[in-house]
């Protein structure tokens, strides 16, 4: 296991974390996750007061471990009494302190305005002791992002960002150059679900694993500090550990692969590609026009249609989580038209969308 300074908060953090979302069935399945991720390296243990029972789950196997040589970072959500719930999180985590807090979800121009709001509580529980680091976890978009980046309080900031999903590379290169520590989130499932790649993106990708190929394209960039594995059980970080150790450069045989999917994209779409320059923004009816044109990219580029209906789904499900609404409800304004340098005819591949990725209806997932 390689390690990798965690920007000003000078923690050395393993380059795979242990996020505990799907460790929810059992306190003594935590354990079992928990103790096989520590044998193997991982120091980092990321979990919320949202993921169900983990923090208590933690803090109960937490006495089988030497505690100084963990971090454990926990969120909150912004507009929170960060007094109290850190106090509850402390209890619940049997620990007396938190390396890492992360306001969750600091997704809208309206949570960064609280989370300005939390600046006198979150200064106070890192003044006396009880909080290391504070730092921020987005989904929200760039400039949003950006904000966030950009609060003086912030030493870390967990993100997007993907070989499939490029959009916050200014937001890399802001954290960096302000010395924070870069937490990616979910690469193996936000990043395309390519722990079940399709059989095109496997061909593609050969003699490479798609998605140790995109881990090994995070990793080999310095900046990046860790990215997040959530396995449910032990064995399930057998398959990302294998390149745990291999933070070099791309080799290049790995940089002809990844410029062959870059290729491979611009020729299956031709002149129906987004290149993702989110010109067309905004939409008078709310529709994530980029977003939905990038899912088609990659269905088209390389069958990644499982993953495109997974996210698509979401659209109108998940409020601020993953905000925007479906191609279908395109009135054909035409007002992004004139916006867009590849002159694509967007209403068109809206709803072309629409066809291919739609699925049954769902329940929402969360409230606004």
């Amino acid at each position: 296991m390689h390690y990798r300074r965690f920007g000003k908060t000078e923690l050395n953090l393993s380059v795979f974390s242990l996020g505990t979302m799907r460790c929810l069935e059992n306190a003594e399945s935590l354990h079992q996750v928990l103790a096989d991720a520590i044998g193997r390296g991982i120091n980092h243990i990321e979990t919320a007061r949202g993921y169900g029972q983990s923090e208590r789950y933690i803090g109960q196997a937490l006495s089988s471990f030497e505690r100084s040589k963990l971090i454990l970072t926990t969120k909150l959500l912004p507009d929170s009494d960060v007094d109290r719930l850190v106090d509850e999180s402390l209890a619940r985590l049997n620990t007396g302190y938190i390396d890492c807090l992360a306001v969750h979800g600091v997704n809208t121009p309206e949570h960064l305005q609280q989370v300005k709001a939390m600046l006198p509580g979150l200064t106070q529980v890192v003044a006396d002791g009880r909080v290391r680091h504070v730092g921020a976890s987005s989904h929200g978009s760039l400039d949003v992002v950006m904000g966030a980046i950009a609060l003086p309080i912030i030493s870390f900031i967990n993100l997007h960002y993907y070989f499939f999903n490029q959009r916050n590379a200014a937001a890399i290169k802001l954290a960096h150059q302000r010395d924070l520590g870069i937490f990616i989130i979910s690469p193996g499932d936000k990043g395309g679900q390519l722990y079940t790649p399709s059989d095109r993106l496997r061909q593609l990708c050969a003699p490479f694993d798609p998605l140790l190929l995109t881990y090994r394209w995070l990793l080999s960039d310095p900046r990046i500090t860790t990215l997040s594995v959530g396995p449910a059980l032990p064995a399930e970080l057998n398959w990302p550990l294998q390149i745990a150790d291999k933070t070099d450069s791309l080799t290049k045989p790995e940089q002809e692969t990844l410029a062959r999917l870059h290729q491979t994209q611009a020729d299956a779409l031709g002149t129906e590609h987004c290149r993702q320059c989110y010109e067309c923004l905004p939409c008078p009816e709310a529709i994530h026009i980029p977003e939905v044109l990038r899912l088609r990219n990659l269905a088209l580029a390389y069958d990644m249609t499982k993953f495109g209906q997974y996210r698509y789904g979401m659209f109108e499900r998940a409020g601020h989580w993953f905000p925007g609404r479906k191609g279908n409800r395109c009135t054909d304004c035409d007002d992004c038209l004139p916006r867009c340098p590849e002159q694509l005819d967007i209403p068109t591949l809206l709803r072309d969308t629409h066809q291919r990725l739609k699925g049954p209806e769902r329940r929402r997932l969360w409230s606004d």
